[in-house]
């Protein structure tokens, strides 16, 4: 599957400030999108906001029903309601490239890396959707409300997967959103920019970093088999 302005992004927990950050990046850039939630109006009203910036066509509805239009799916949702959310699309997502931007935090205590015991959110997220659906995971680690403008970002995105070709389309992904997509390796590796999350919230306090975020030194050879 190529992305481009024909393929369908389901972003689930697209009301939410990562979800509906990403959905406007996307929608600015002529990518089609959809907004999910698990409540029909606040969906609706938050694709109709978004329609009336950008001039595109946005779609809504239910977590379920926007999965299942949808040629590519997003998961943004807190670490409390992943799992529950993913049982909900499961059906949906069967066969579909599904991109899990998921960082396990757990309030109060932030600032500390908790991993569940999968090993990460991602691994989790590709349990509990089972084998039909193809898991990558990523947007991890940039602030959200830096996504809700149009500056530009100086934050890279770690894209992990188990398959090259998917990380690929979620590197273009973050390339559409403004941002530099760069392959991470294996689905286990998302561990690391997950525990990451925990310790960028502990420098943005400690520093009063306004959304601190990573930045890969060195010059890339952006044309490597990754």
């Amino acid at each position: 599957m190529v992305i481009d302005n024909t393929t369908t992004i389901g972003v689930i927990g697209g009301t939410g400030k990562l979800g509906a950050a990403l959905a406007r990046r996307w929608a600015k850039a002529g990518l089609r999108v959809e907004i999910g939630s698990r409540d029909a109006g606040k969906a609706r009203e938050a694709a109709a906001a978004l329609a009336a910036e950008t001039g595109a066509a946005v779609g809504s509805g239910l977590n379920a029903d926007v999965a299942a239009r949808a040629d590519l799916i997003v998961v943004s949702v807190p670490f409390a309601s992943q799992v529950a959310t993913l049982e909900e699309i499961r059906a949906a997502a069967a066969g579909k490239l599904v991109v899990d931007t998921t960082v396990p935090l757990m309030p109060p205590k932030v600032m500390r890396v908790q991993l569940p015991p999968e090993g990460c959110a991602a691994l989790r997220a590709q349990h509990t959707l089972g084998e039909a659906a193809r898991v990558v995971s990523a947007f991890h680690n940039v602030a959200a409300h830096k996504l809700a403008t149009d500056e530009d970002i100086a934050c890279d995105v770690l894209v992990f997967g188990d398959d090259k070709a998917d990380r690929a389309q979620v590197v273009a992904l973050a390339d559409a959103a403004g941002l530099r997509g760069l392959h991470g390796g294996a689905l286990a590796n998302s561990a690391a920019a997950e525990a990451m999350t925990s310790v960028l919230i502990f420098l943005n306090k400690t520093y009063r970093v306004d959304g601190a975020g990573l930045c890969i030194t060195g010059e890339l050879d952006m044309n490597t088999d990754a």
